[in-house]
């Protein structure tokens, strides 16, 4: 199969170039540069080095010996970090550019196919390139960087000092794309559903034998990765659903019904008080999360000890869960219970069939292994559940009155039309009081903040423009069906900066 290296120098879009070309039907890899192997491989048709947080004077290396081997497009960091090592210069910026600039096309060249002579692109360095190397042409430039982009013909070596993979830059696709097609040749054939049967049969050489046991949430990851695994081994596959109490309404029913449609052998355990005791008097959001993952863990190896010859331990973890919880070479932007909670002495062998994928092709892959609409149409669901919606103390009154506003929200959502316009819509319960008034007398009570993004895979996400009417008639509700509500609010957040959860 063909492929794509990208290569991470810590940049916050680094998976975004992933994203992107497998959007565009090219299987892409995410490699981090202190970890690279020394030769590549026949199957690995082109490469992409990142941007990076660091400067192009102090940063990490480029893998010198790669240049010229594969045509390779170096972005806003890499660029300037090869033009400086090629005999060209590189200086700090006057200020610091990050935001919106216009590109001006100046010379010829296969990235720019069907690209218009000006575009809008999105910067965000430090560093800018004042001198090209002897044999770099210049491409393109703005009203602040005379290169802006340009190539090295004869090492197949394409820069650019912008971000073509965020949405911001106008015509980033057509760019990738070029790059991807025009310059490497690839065919874009790639598609995740039809992933399905070698990923079966990776799996089947990892559990050759023993049993396994399937850590399920409830959510379409830990579901699509049991199917996977229970497809691969048969009656050896036992999934273990853990109802933690921290569930959206109806959750429990609807997960159920969704696993008995599929034949999905799964168990319940009802697991509230446990997690609510174990939870109680926590504030901190990572701690939350850790506390989560160690006590599934736990949950899942007392399991196992009932069921004969059990080896392994299967996870729904997904790309984006790896790469926010910091184990590549970008900052830990926040841990994931099936990431960070792991013990350093797992009894049991991780199993993780979807590592490798991202949420929109897992619901590919799920709708592919038959999964119900109603089930894949859900939007997604963080695994601690409503302990991370929860700011401040976890306590059964507070886990109640979330999981009610929630619902009340989801509902109007549902009648306005709006459900599937959102890709994920949820409450958030905020630990600040302030006044308010009812039956003309004073209430002391809490804030219900309400979120609402459209996204492709979670990596970045703009907020939803809901109706005004809608917004009013969840408000209104809320206020009135939710015991010690006093306020609500609508975030306006992107993401970046923001994450989608509060927590």
């Amino acid at each position: 199969m063909e492929k794509l290296w990208v290569v991470d120098f810590g940049s916050q879009y680094s998976l975004l170039i992933v994203r992107r070309a497998r959007e565009l039907g090219v299987y892409a890899e995410l490699l981090p540069w202190n970890r690279l192997p020394e030769a590549i491989p026949p199957e690995v048709r082109g490469i992409i080095f990142s941007g990076s947080h660091a400067s192009a004077s102090e940063g990490p290396p480029l893998p010198e010996s790669w240049i010229g081997q594969r045509p390779s497009l170096a972005i806003c960091y890499s660029a300037q970090w090869l033009a400086a090592k090629a005999g060209g210069a590189v200086a700090e910026s006057h200020a610091r550019e990050y935001g919106p600039a216009q590109l001006e096309l100046i010379a010829h060249s296969p990235l720019w196919r069907d690209m218009p002579v000006s575009s809008r692109v999105w910067m965000s360095h430090s560093d800018t390139i004042i001198q090209l190397p002897r044999g770099a042409k210049a491409l393109a430039r703005t009203a602040d960087i005379p290169y802006a982009a340009y190539e090295i013909a004869d090492r197949s070596v394409y820069a650019v000092q912008f971000h073509p993979e965020v949405a911001h830059t106008e015509a980033g696709a057509t760019i990738l794309r070029n790059f991807l097609y025009e310059i490497c040749g690839f065919k874009g054939d790639w598609r995740p559903e039809a992933e399905i049967d070698s990923v079966i049969a990776s799996l089947q050489r990892q559990m050759p034998d023993g049993h396994a046991i399937g850590a399920l949430s409830g959510g379409i990851d830990s579901t699509v990765a049991a199917l996977l695994v229970h497809r691969a081994i048969g009656e050896r596959f036992h999934g273990v659903f853990v109802d933690t109490g921290l569930l959206r309404a109806g959750e429990v029913e609807a997960v159920l019904n969704a696993y008995q449609q599929v034949g999905l052998p799964v168990q319940r355990v009802c697991a509230e008080k446990l997690f609510l005791s174990a939870l109680n008097g926590i504030t901190d959001p990572e701690l939350k999360r850790k506390t989560i993952g160690r006590l599934f863990i736990e949950v899942f190896e007392k399991e196992a000890q009932k069921l004969p010859e059990v080896r392994y331990l299967v996870q729904g973890t997904i790309y984006p869960d790896v790469v926010e919880s910091g184990t590549g070479v970008s900052a830990t932007i926040k841990s994931h219970h099936n990431v960070g909670g792991l013990p350093e002495k797992l009894a049991l062998e991780l199993v993780e069939p979807l590592r490798l994928f991202f949420k929109d092709e897992v619901r590919a892959l799920g709708r592919k292994l038959g999964l119900p609409e109603a089930f894949l149409r859900r939007h997604p669901f963080p695994g601690p559940g409503l302990a991370v919606r929860i700011l401040g103390e976890i306590t059964p009154e507070r886990v109640n009155r979330l999981r009610q506003a929630d619902a009340i929200f989801l509902q109007v959502l549902e009648a306005h039309g709006w459900y599937d316009r959102t890709w994920q819509a949820f409450a958030v319960l905020l630990p600040q009081k302030s006044v308010g008034v009812a039956g003309d007398q004073r209430r002391y009570g809490e804030t219900i903040a309400l979120r609402a993004v459209n996204s492709t895979d979670g990596m970045t996400a703009d907020p939803t423009a809901l109706p005004q009417e809608l917004l009013f008639e969840a408000a209104r509700r809320i206020l009135a069906e939710v015991p010690n509500v006093v306020r609500v609010v609508y975030d306006l957040s992107t993401k970046p900066p923001a994450t989608i959860e509060w927590e």
